[in-house]
Parts: C-alpha cells; sequence; structure tokens
C-alpha cells in the first residue's frame, strides 16, 4: 500500500519500531533495552541460575560462531532472570519511554528570557509537559537543551505529537552504551605516569579532570587522599543511586559532594565503618573500570596528580543487577549527554579548565559526527578551557591469533563495498548466535551509502527460502516470523542529519507477554541490489551489545550477546566507535608499549566521511593503576583497551589546559597531531589504527604554552 507522509522521515525507524510496539511488548523490550524504560512494576520470582555454561553445548554446530569451535565465556557476567507473571491488564499506553535527541528549527521571532530560542522553549516545554503525566520510571531525567537541540525523555505516546509538530526537523534515538570490560590482572606496582618537569602544568594544579564511567569511584583508595587525609574527588553524581539528593538540573540519581565524602573518611580513619559503606554508589564492582580510569588520568600517581577530580557513574547494568530492574533504566548516550552537561557545570562554577574522558562507546549510525549526540559535543566543545576525549574502541581483532583467543568476537562489526553498476549485487552474512543459548537482545545493522544511488535491500533469514525484499522509500516494520522473531525493514532516502541515503534493519527477540524467546540463530544474508547507481559505495555497522549472561527460562540460557559479520563479509576498517567520530572531540587509540606497536583490538578509522579519527594513540596496554573496591589487599590492577589509553591523553590535556588555560578543543587536537610521534616503520601520516602516532607528552605541553607567543615584524 502506498502512503504519502510528509512527517514521516521526522521520526528515526528506530523509534518507529518502538512506536509500533504495544504496551506490554514494550514493558517487556525494556527488560533487555538500554533505549527503553517502563514505570510497570509487576511482582516476580527469579529462578536460579546453574552453575557455568554448558561449553560443549555452544561448540556444536556452526551456528553458534561462525569460523570458531569454542568461546570462551570466563568474561561474561550473570543476572537472576525474572519469570514474568501474567499480567492481569494492559500497561497503560504511557508508561514506556524512551530518550531522543530533537533538532528544532530555530524561530525568527526571538528568544525567551534565558536565551532559548523561542521554537526550542516552546517544544521543551511540551516533552516537560508529557512526563508529568502519570507514572514514570525513576531514571527520567529532565529536559535539557543545547542551542536548537533537546535532550528529553518522552512517553512512546508522545512521538506522534513530536513527529507532528511543524517546528521539529528530526527526533532521533540515542545510541546504546558498550563496555568492553577489560579482563584485570592483579599487579604489585602502578605504571609510572609522571610526565616531566611541573614548572608548565604545576601536575594539573588547576584544572579539573571529569571521569564519566561504570563500576562505581572509589574515593577512598590511597591512589585519591591528599596529604590531608582528603580525596580528591570533589563531586560524583552517581545516575543509578538514590542515597543523596539527585543535581537539580538533571532530576534523577544522587549527587555526592566532597564534605560528604570527607566525612566518611575521617569516620573511617577513627575506626568507623568504611567510607565506601557509609557513602554508597550504587555500582561498587571489585576492579571497577571506573576507578582504574579515573587513576589513570588523576590519581596521585596518575597523569594529572594534583588536579581537581569530578565524576559522573553511568547507570549501566552491572554484573549482581536484578533483571527485573533492567525495565526501569537507561543506559545510553543521552546520560552521557547529561554527564558532560554536568561537569561543564562545575567547571563553569569553579572557573577551572576541564579535561573530560569518557571510555564508552557505540556502534550505530552513520560515523561522520552527524548524529544528535555528536553534534551535542561538538556545540558543547566550542568554548576556551574545554576538552572531551573518547576512546576508539576495542572492535578492531578480526580473526583468532591462536586457537584460544576469541577477541574477534567483539570485532567484526563493519562492512563495506562497492556496486558497480544497475541490477548488480553484494550478499552479505550476518549471524546471530545459537545451540543451546538464545539471544533476547534487539539487533540492528545499519547500511549507509551515497544519495546519488538507489539500492534495494533483500533479507533471508536462517533456514528460510523467501526473502524478504524492500525497495526504496518502502519499509516493513514489525512482522513476526513463525518462531516470534519480529523483522522491521526500512529503506529510506536523504537522512535529515546528512543527506545520506541509509537502510536499517532491525531483528527483534518475541516480547509478547509471557514468554521471551530469542532471535532465530544463524546466518541472515543481507542483499543489496543497484538499482540505480552513480557512486556505489556503501557501509554497514551492527550496534551490538556486550555479551551478558541474563539468566535461564525454561532450560534455555538467555543472552545479550553481540551478532557479527562472517569472516567473508567484514571488512577491517571503519570499526571505530561512533561517539569518537565528532569534529571537536579527540579519539584515542591503544599502543602497546612492550612491543612498540598498536594492540590488535584497537578500533581503527577513518569516519565514513573520511576523516582522520582517530586522533592520537595513548599507552594502554598491561596499564597498572588503582584496584577499586578490592576484596583483598591487592592495592593495584593491570587492563587493557582504549579504555585505558583515553584517560592517559585526557590527563595529558589537563596539563596541556594547566599550561595554556584558553586552548579550546579544536586546538588540542592539532597539538597532540602537531606533537605525535610516529611509531616503528610508519611516517607522520595519518594511519587508520594509531592517528597522527603515539603521544608525545612533553611535546604537547611545550606546544600548547609555546604557541601562544607572537614576534612583532612590523
Amino acid at each position: 500500500m502506498t502512503k504519502f507522509s510528509s512527517v514521516a522521515h521526522r521520526l528515526h525507524p528506530r523509534l518507529r519500531v518502538i512506536e509500533n510496539g504495544s504496551g506490554p511488548v514494550n514493558a517487556c523490550r525494556s527488560k533487555v533495552s538500554a533505549q527503553v524504560a517502563t514505570a510497570e512494576t509487576a511482582d516476580a520470582a527469579t529462578t536460579t541460575l546453574t552453575d557455568g555454561l554448558d561449553i560443549a553445548a555452544l561448540q556444536a554446530g556452526t551456528q553458534l560462531l561462525e569460523g570458531s569451535a569454542r568461546i570462551k565465556m570466563g568474561a561474561l557476567s550473570k543476572a537472576n532472570l525474572s519469570k514474568r507473571k501474567k499480567l492481569e491488564a494492559e500497561p497503560p499506553a504511557n508508561s514506556s519511554f524512551v530518550n531522543v535527541i530533537i533538532d528544532v528549527i530555530p524561530s525568527v521571532l526571538g528568544q525567551v528570557e534565558d536565551g532559548t530560542n523561542e521554537a526550542v522553549a516552546r517544544i521543551a516545554a511540551l516533552c516537560t509537559e508529557a512526563l508529568n503525566t502519570g507514572t514514570k520510571p525513576p531514571s527520567i531525567a529532565n529536559v535539557i537543551t543545547r542551542r536548537n537541540s533537546i535532550s528529553a525523555s518522552v512517553p512512546v505516546t508522545f512521538l506522534d505529537t513530536l513527529r507532528e509538530d511543524e517546528d521539529v526537523s528530526f527526533v532521533g534515538p540515542t545510541e546504546p552504551l558498550k563496555l568492553d570490560v577489560p579482563q584485570p590482572h592483579a599487579a604489585r606496582r602502578p605504571t609510572n605516569r609522571n610526565i616531566g618537569k611541573d614548572k608548565l602544568h604545576k601536575n594539573g594544579a588547576d584544572v579539573i579532570i571529569g571521569i564519566i564511567d561504570v563500576g562505581g569511584f572509589d574515593f577512598a583508595h590511597t591512589d585519591f587522599i591528599d596529604d590531608d587525609g582528603n580525596t580528591r574527588f570533589s563531586h560524583i553524581w552517581d545516575q543509578g543511586g538514590s542515597f543523596r539528593s539527585s543535581p537539580d538540573a538533571y532530576g534523577y540519581g544522587c549527587e555526592f559532594r566532597a564534605e560528604h565524602l570527607n566525612a566518611a573518611l575521617s569516620t573511617q580513619a577513627a575506626g568507623g565503618m568504611p567510607a565506601a559503606v557509609l557513602e554508597p554508589q550504587s555500582q561498587q564492582s571489585p576492579s571497577s573500570h571506573a576507578t582504574h580510569v579515573a587513576s589513570i588520568a588523576a590519581g596521585n600517581k596518575g597523569v594529572c596528580p594534583e588536579a581537581q577530580i569530578a565524576a559522573v557513574l553511568i547507570d549501566v547494568p552491572v554484573p549482581d543487577d536484578d533483571f527485573q530492574q533492567r525495565r526501569h533504566t537507561f543506559s545510553d548516550s543521552s546520560r552521557i549527554i547529561h554527564a558532560v552537561e554536568y561537569l561543564l557545570d562545575i567547571a563553569r562554577a569553579e572557573n577551572k579548565p576541564i579535561s573530560i574522558n569518557v571510555s564508552l562507546g557505540t556502534n550505530g549510525g552513520a560515523h561522520d559526527g552527524f548524529s544528535g549526540t555528536n553534534r551535542w559535543f561538538d556545540m558543547a566543545m566550542t568554548l576556551p578551557g574545554r576538552s572531551l576525549c573518547f576512546a576508539a574502541g576495542n572492535a578492531g581483532q578480526e580473526k583468532e591469533l591462536h586457537e584460544e583467543d576469541y577477541g574477534w568476537i567483539m570485532g567484526r562489526i563493519h562492512a563495506s563495498g562497492k556496486i558497480a553498476s544497475r541490477g548488480l549485487d553484494v550478499e552479505l552474512g550476518w549471524t546471530v548466535v545459537g545451540n543451546g543459548i538464545a539471544d533476547v537482545s534487539e539487533n540492528e545493522l545499519e547500511i549507509w551509502y551515497s544519495p546519488q544511488d538507489r539500492f534495494n535491500v533483500e533479507l533471508l533469514p536462517p533456514g528460510d527460502t523467501r526473502w524478504l525484499s524492500v525497495k526504496p522509500q518502502e519499509f516493513i516494520e514489525n512482522t513476526r516470523l513463525k518462531d516470534g522473531t519480529t523483522v522491521s525493514i526500512y529503506n529510506e532516502l536523504f537522512h535529515p542529519t546528512n543527506g545520506e541515503n541509509y537502510i536499517a534493519i532491525y531483528l527483534s527477540p518475541n516480547f509478547q507477554p509471557g514468554e521471551i524467546r530469542g532471535i532465530r540463530a544463524g546466518v541472515w544474508r543481507v542483499r543489496l541490489v543497484g538499482e540505480e547507481i552513480r557512486n556505489g559505495t556503501f557501509h554497514c555497522w551492527i550496534e551490538r551489545d556486550d555479551p551478558r549472561e541474563l539468566g535461564i527460562q525454561n532450560s534455555q540460557r538467555l543472552f545479550r550477546f553481540p551478532s557479527f559479520f562472517s569472516a567473508a563479509s567484514n571488512i577491517d576498517s571503519h570499526s571505530i566507535s561512533s561517539l569518537a567520530c565528532g569534529r571537536a572531540t579527540i579519539a584515542v587509540s591503544n599502543f602497546n608499549a612492550d612491543n612498540n606497536q598498536i594492540n590488535i583490538t584497537s578500533s581503527q578509522g577513518p569516519t565514513r566521511d573520511g576523516r582522520m579519527k582517530p586522533d592520537v594513540a595513548g599507552p594502554g596496554t598491561d596499564i597498572v593503576a588503582a584496584n577499586g573496591f578490592a576484596t583483598g589487599s591487592e592495592k593495584w590492577v593491570s587492563m587493557s583497551g582504549t579504555s585505558m589509553s583515553s584517560p592517559y591523553v585526557a590527563g595529558v590535556i589537563g596539563l596541556m589546559m594547566n599550561a595554556n588555560p584558553s586552548l579550546n578543543s579544536m586546538q588540542c587536537i592539532g597539538i597532540l597531531q602537531r606533537t605525535a610521534k610516529p611509531l616503528p616503520g610508519t611516517t607522520y601520516e595519518w594511519q587508520n589504527d594509531a592517528g597522527f602516532g603515539r603521544i608525545d607528552p612533553e611535546a604537547a605541553i611545550a606546544e600548547a604554552e609555546f604557541f601562544m607567543r607572537r614576534t612583532d615584524r612590523t
């Protein structure tokens, strides 16, 4: 059926999938999705997980992991799975919420009192009003704005109102966050991160280091205690906490201030309870990722050992979370937007420069810096004294190095190619795991191609013989297969944010009330057929989950497990996190100092539009730093990944800003590019895995101070 709609393009296809779901479906979806939360709270019993995972069952057949006979499951975390009771009544239609970024067409009529554009202010007020009708989850945030963009949590039922609003240009989803948790290894002493003489940088005494991460901040660790016995953390916003009041501007989580933390330290020093018990965070994971990252950037043995530390704990579900609680929380890029704005508020109040690090990432989107999240950060970094570093990601490995190496599972996220002429096609293999386990996460494949071209897309489910075919400007929405898997395909032209054509394919598990059933396992075949070809180039990315075992249901193990491209389809480039593709943010890859090479797991560039990301490589392999919330006597732990290299670079930028507080983010990028050292066997030319080379901290700090000098030759 052909329908004309002048407003359909204003709503992203992923939001259309969610909007089209019923109340019970979205309530079920919220259990496994980072992007949907619901206020529905049915009581539920909990099943007990059996110990371990039947590896033998996973080894059988090729449907589990194409190209691999075994999979090491030790890194997968577990959570209890709550059995769903049958709902006595359907959840209210407005009980499910999504996070969105709204692009507003600026009004020409002027501004309201606080300087906000009138159209932006009006739509923000509508979003706030929609939030205040009915019951909402506790994690719902206040509406915030920046220029002509709005970050808001809204009821799913409100999406149609936004789509119909004449001042709305586009409503896009935020991206689910992923964290490739490094495996910690006990270590005796921290890696030496002292940098040169402190005459210029004063060890960061006049700057703030902002850390946005997960796992909890062990503010009582010796690496964060100053000479007076106080913690160097001035603020910790725990977005998932409730122990203290929330920051006024955001309306959720709890905020710890230095006075709270230091009072707890004093009680602990006097023989009282541990400080972390007196001021508990919602996540306090042994060998905490957040603590390790903060230690690298700004611990007493870190890069910026005298800086003020301000931190935000993102509410990403941790291994011991109750599965039922998943439905009430968000863990997507909107939370990083709030975190960055919160840290900038602190820097503004303290009148200090700030260098922020984010060691989290996403894989979805166009990878061209035009997503709502990217553009928000670019706008936020325009003023002097601000910098934002992102880990490039750990999706660089495409094949095993030896029999028991499975790092490639977190790779294989990218495919690309070129259709030479009309009538020719390219076929891709997209693998979903099976054989004894069920993937109950939603799987997403995005295909981006030139606006000059027209592609038809065809999808063949595993074991099927009938291809699903969608031409440009057509779609299939929430079509259920016999096994309950739901398929949605959109073939869209001229995306509102970048003008490119894109195809979105969504595979959803059975979300009907009563039982969650995983996505059909096997290799899904995706065929792109050239209808009109002038350019022919395309790029594809799989948005994925971190591997996580959720529990057991009817003797079947349920997982959030990453799908991936087959070895033949994967292209070993452009795997950089989409969050790291911004123009005013710094993308950092992982350098192994022991062998003078880039770590094989480090994600590669460039961006889809050919820009040179990552920018620079930092030391990120076998890095020893604080062991947060340690259960034993080990104070230090070793971890590897771009999660470790990015805070190192953020710390160096903190020292650069201490030497020159007027630096802006773009100047920091230029200085890092200018002063980086080529890796052995390479030149000063940009490399897709190392950027412009290994960071040279001393040279970068000196350049930051020196380039401001001028000589008058008149």
